[in-house]
């Protein structure tokens, strides 16, 4: 009896550290929406976020705008994107999905509708195999490379396919006059290589026209040596 009350206590006490951790994680999921909203990272009801939880993942839910989120009413998903709870979630969910799917060891994905990371997609000189140069260190470091998915509709299933593809190699996409999408390691890993992103987009896009210096093959192989992206 004593070693069943124990079992039990213990059973008890890991619930209440999964609920305590899923509670922490929503309030940050909202923090980080309305820090990207209010610094125009996003807009409108653009954007989505998510994070994996101990028995499942939550997510954003469709037509929210990052600035306003509750954290009682994030959608929380199975591993089929089955809704468990909350709020139905975006439309874009199975782009996540595709994500975690695709890289285990990433425990958050950040997609955002972002100006100058939207401009740079829908160019037409860009490499589709590796759409921005390595201008800075901190670039190469958080992003590595980062490839062009080919423009589906929004709701497209073809969309999830070609993320799939390309998601086993690169933890950044950058889906053709749309957005990007970036997996972390944690949540703050997703949100800082998707502002890394952002902001070379905007540096690049301030260089038009102008000869550039950039990070030679050396360099940007030993930065990638010594911090491997993603």
């Amino acid at each position: 009896m004593v070693a069943l009350g124990m079992q039990r206590h213990c059973d008890a006490t890991l619930r209440a550290e999964k609920s305590m951790n899923e509670h922490a994680l929503r309030e940050q999921i909202c923090e980080l929406g309305r820090s990207m909203f209010e610094r125009g990272l996003t807009h409108g009801s653009t954007g989505n976020i998510s994070a994996r939880c101990d028995d499942g993942w939550l997510l954003t839910p469709t037509g929210s705008s990052l600035g306003r989120l509750d954290p009682a009413r994030l959608s929380k998903l199975d591993w089929q994107g089955k809704l468990i709870s909350g709020d139905p979630p975006s439309k874009e969910n199975f782009l996540h999905l595709a994500m975690y799917q695709e890289r285990s060891r990433n425990q958050a994905v950040v997609h955002l509708h972002a100006t100058h990371s939207v401009a740079v997609s829908v160019l037409e000189e860009i490499d589709p195999a590796d759409v921005l140069p390595p201008l800075t260190a901190y670039y190469v470091m958080r992003i590595g490379s980062l490839p062009l998915v080919p423009y589906y509709a929004p709701g497209d299933m073809e969309l999830a396919q070609a993320v799939r593809a390309l998601a086993g190699k690169h933890h950044a996409l950058l889906l053709a006059n749309h957005g990007p999408v970036v997996a972390g390691s944690s949540l703050a890993a997703a949100a800082d290589a998707v502002e890394e992103l952002e902001a070379t987009a905007r540096i690049y896009l301030l260089l038009q026209g102008r000869r550039a210096r950039m990070l030679t093959p050396e360099q940007v192989a030993a930065i990638r040596r010594r911090y491997p992206a993603g």
